[in-house]
């Protein structure tokens, strides 16, 4: 794959205000909580925004949302067709219920179950395609073109990324004396738009991506500011990636104020963090955010942090392999 030359113009913090409109007839806002024990193990401030709080356990649902919305009538009859390897399909296959849209939704063939069986349910036609997400997304644009369908890109669509931006809004006016924000990244919509948000609100909010680093493609876009495609093996199919989406590294790249890679393990132990600590649970990207904390909790220690809690979809098997590698 080679770099694209040409993506959509970003969304503006406008858009997220239009976008938080859209979402208040259909969405309550997710709840933002601190926990005293979390405090103590990480040395800050901890305030968890609840994404997997949200109907699909997810926080693409704002996005998915907000693009149906904006989808013409005749269009929602022929359908959207997207890739995903499950939360981003979960988004657009509610939102499609929604709108009474047919969709479309091409993962890999070894998708996460859970995440295949709620996209089912929401109606959508699934298709397993290829052994990753590239592979999902490449099968996907073929069915866009040969059914007269709408590919949605899960990271180069302004309309998703205005859409999951209204989580960091809730935290700044629900907590506007927060120091930083720490947010996971796959496509990169969640972190792009968190730091529309946090500059366009308060500059002085620190924004902070995490990926994987056995999937690191879009740290390394971000620290070359260039395409950069890598291996993608980690186990957090939220996370796992293996080339940048180029709108919201555009926007990572101006804004965002650090990024940092977090391993399988450190993943895994911030999920057992969160059912022990926050009786909450986790899928490991979701759980990214507090695993970075703890790797950065010298520089944020006294720091005032929220962290995105972006999922909750985490499979049978998948917790049983995280409860198991506790040491």
């Amino acid at each position: 794959m080679t770099e694209q030359s040409t993506f959509p113009p970003p969304p503006s913090f406008a858009d997220v205000l239009a976008a938080q409109k859209v979402l208040r007839g259909y969405l309550a806002p997710t709840p933002l909580h601190n926990y005293p024990v979390l405090d103590a193990a990480t040395g800050a401030e901890v305030w968890v925004k609840h994404e997997n709080y949200l109907p699909i356990g997810a926080f693409k649902l704002r996005g998915g949302i907000n693009f149906m919305a904006g989808v013409p009538a005749d269009q929602r009859k022929r359908g959207v067709v997207t890739a995903s390897t499950g939360n981003h399909g979960q988004s657009v296959a509610y939102a499609a219920r929604l709108f009474g849209a047919k969709a479309v939704i091409s993962v890999p063939e070894n998708a996460n179950p859970v995440k295949l069986e709620a996209m089912r349910a929401n109606g959508a036609d699934v298709r397993l395609n290829g052994a990753d997400f590239e592979q999902a997304k490449k099968h996907g644009e073929r069915i866009a073109e040969e059914e007269g369908m709408q590919f949605v890109s899960s990271g180069d669509e302004p309309a998703l990324i205005a859409g999951v931006a209204t989580h960091t809004l809730e935290i700044v006016q629900e907590k506007p004396d927060v120091d930083a924000i720490i947010v996971p990244v796959g496509g990169g919509s969640g972190a792009s738009g968190a730091s529309i948000v946090a500059k366009g609100v308060n500059p002085a909010i620190r924004t902070v991506a995490v990926c994987a680093e056995a999937s690191p493609a879009a740290y390394l876009a971000w620290r070359d500011r260039a395409w950069r495609e890598a291996p993608n093996r980690t186990a957090a199919e939220g996370l796992a990636t293996g080339a940048p989406y180029m709108l919201p590294q555009s926007i990572l790249w101006e804004n965002l104020d650090d990024f940092v890679t977090v391993s399988e393990g450190e993943m895994f132990a911030a999920v057992r963090m969160y059912l022990e600590t926050a009786k909450t649970l986790a899928e490991p990207a979701g759980a990214s955010p507090l695993a970075a904390l703890l790797r950065l909790k010298d520089e944020l220690a006294g720091k005032r942090v929220a962290l995105i809690l972006s999922g909750g979809n985490i499979s049978p098997q998948q917790l049983r392999t995280v409860l198991e590698s506790q040491a």
